[in-house]
């Protein structure tokens, strides 16, 4: 009998053990598994460098996205993302300029209607009726967002200048063009316009009807960058108002709504709903998306509030749009978020402050860009890239300048080149640059033998110093050092890195708005045997 009980006892000992140990492990999985899916943060900019106007678009669990590029191709990025927060550049809507069209090329809106994805976007026409020609609005067409894309040409081209396209359907789902008229570049007001388009949605129908205009104090001279969204039987009209770009901007984003499309819209008492901040100055021009959970967020560009701000350009950034009492808020009005809870919880925001190209790959990366120009010849092969002009630069200038950059993400890095020295003929220069566009730009290059720094500021260059090279150097490295975005010093290597030469003073300037880090060739021939080996740049 007592060894029963003794068995008895024993067996419930190791149950309340067994029971104990698996409680335990149980509530440890658990906190492990609650720990592992607290939202992930993510920090602002989502998309790093010099990327306005940004537009974005959910196509099942993915995300497109695409910017202006103003005088730089490819013409308008397609960058693609799973979780809003990381995102690649996959192609560009346009490699080469559509035939109508002569520059400025801002604004894409991208949106999917229909199972057709459009790119509504602005560029310059040139018609003759003055230098720089005609500002319209046109459209491009895919089967998905990242192309092939078809361009169909101008939609509409008002005497003023028509920008910032957006598509939607009206409270009876039919479709509109929503623009606006460019009234400020002519000290005039700039108004909304809507005008219904076909199911198409390439052809516009009847005539336009205004919207709204500026008439708030904080919007002063322009409304712009519209983007419209349906909720709670209301439409909210996402605008941006006063001066987008520069060092005096101090542009912002405010909301109307109106039942119907075409009907009155009343501006929010609050706007604008979102301004500078102590990080963020001149946020605005945004679209929304929204997440298969049902939360909307804007994604839209600021400057960074710095000295350094505008030699990256304006970034864009993430922040969720919330409706509260009627109308939309933002960062509960406190400007843009420094950063966030991720919009997916178990994503990790990957922070990438470094870019090298080894150009192994036989064909040029997508982060690649460069001005837009009659042409130029790209070529990557063997572990190697060559830049040339083509037949019809040479016709038009005696000696092209050809660029290939890459935006830059941080005020504070250093870029570094190798050229193959002996493969540079005597009228041939190549060398590394920051440069804004051909009118600023700060560089190291190498020819005739020597090495040399040099600025350019309003289109006018001027050598900083020169260094004679020893005859016999096979290969050299060009390094550029930038400090707060707007020192810039300057050195070379011709024993592999092992030891630099300073060239010359640190250049100070201002103006590089927007840089980006430049691989530069000047030479009257097609057929150019300078090699760049490889560009690295690396945070400082």
């Amino acid at each position: 009998m007592n060894d029963r009980v003794n068995t008895d006892r024993h067996s419930l000992t190791l149950f309340r053990q067994n029971f104990v140990f698996i409680l335990c492990v149980s509530v440890s999985l658990w906190l492990n598994f609650a720990s592992a899916v607290q939202a992930q943060t993510y920090v602002n900019p989502v998309i790093p460098g010099d990327f306005p106007d940004p537009s974005v678009i959910r196509v099942g669990e993915d995300y497109y996205a695409t910017a202006t590029t103003g005088g730089w191709a490819p013409h308008f990025p397609v960058l693609h993302s799973k979780d809003l927060i990381n995102w690649e550049i996959i192609g560009a809507v346009f490699d080469k300029k559509p035939s109508w069209a002569k520059g400025d090329f801002w604004a894409p809106e991208i949106i999917t209607d229909k199972g057709q994805v459009r790119v509504y976007y602005t560029a310059r026409r040139d018609d003759g009726k003055n230098k720089k020609g005609t500002l319209c609005v046109a459209v491009a067409t895919a089967e998905k967002p990242a192309g092939p894309y078809v361009d169909h040409g101008p939609l509409v081209c008002q005497e003023m200048g028509s920008i910032d396209a957006f598509f939607t359907r009206d409270e009876n789902g039919k479709p509109f063009l929503i623009w606006k008229e460019d009234g400020n570049d002519r000290q005039q007001p700039t108004w909304l316009y809507a005008q219904q388009m076909d199911e198409s949605g390439i052809k516009l129908l009847g005539k336009p009807q205004k919207l709204f205009r500026n008439t708030d104090g904080w919007e002063n001279h322009v409304v712009e960058g519209s983007y419209i969204i349906r909720r709670n039987g209301w439409f909210y009209h996402f605008f941006s108002g006063n001066a987008c770009c520069g060092r005096s901007c101090n542009y912002a984003l405010g909301v109307a709504r109106s039942k119907t499309l075409l009907g009155k819209w009343e501006k929010n008492p609050a706007n604008p709903i979102l301004a500078a901040n102590e990080s963020w100055q001149c946020p605005g021009h945004g679209s929304v998306v929204t997440t298969p959970d049902g939360r909307d967020f804007l994604l839209y560009h600021a400057y960074r509030k710095g000295s350094d701000a505008f030699n990256i350009g304006r970034e864009s950034l993430l922040d969720e749009v919330k409706f509260e009492n009627g109308w939309a808020t933002i960062n509960g009005g406190r400007g843009p978020s420094a950063g966030a809870d991720s919009p997916f919880k178990m994503t990790k925001q990957l922070q990438l402050s470094s870019f090298n190209d080894e150009f192994n790959q036989n064909a040029l990366a997508p982060k690649w860009n460069y001005p837009m120009s009659n042409g130029q010849t790209i070529r990557v092969a063997d572990g190697f890239l060559n830049i040339a002009p083509n037949d019809k630069q040479l016709i038009l200038e005696k000696v092209p300048e050809i660029v290939l950059a890459e935006r830059t993400v941080s005020p504070d890095y250093t870029a570094t080149t190798r050229i193959e020295h002996s493969k540079i003929g005597g009228e041939e220069y190549a060398g590394i640059s920051v440069y804004s566009w051909r009118q600023e730009a700060v560089g190291i290059s190498i020819g005739k033998g020597s090495v040399f720094s040099w600025h350019r500021e309003r289109g006018t260059q001027k050598e900083v110093a020169r260094v004679a090279l020893l005859p016999g150097t096979l290969s050299i490295l060009l390094r550029i050092r930038a400090t707060d975005g707007e020192t810039f010093d300057f050195a070379f290597s011709t024993d592999e890195g092992k030891t630099w030469q300073s060239v010359g003073n640190k250049v100070v300037t201002p103006n590089i708005e927007g840089a980006r880090i430049a691989l530069i060739y000047n030479g009257a021939t097609t057929n150019s045997n300078v090699k760049f080996d490889w560009l690295r740049v690396e945070p400082n």
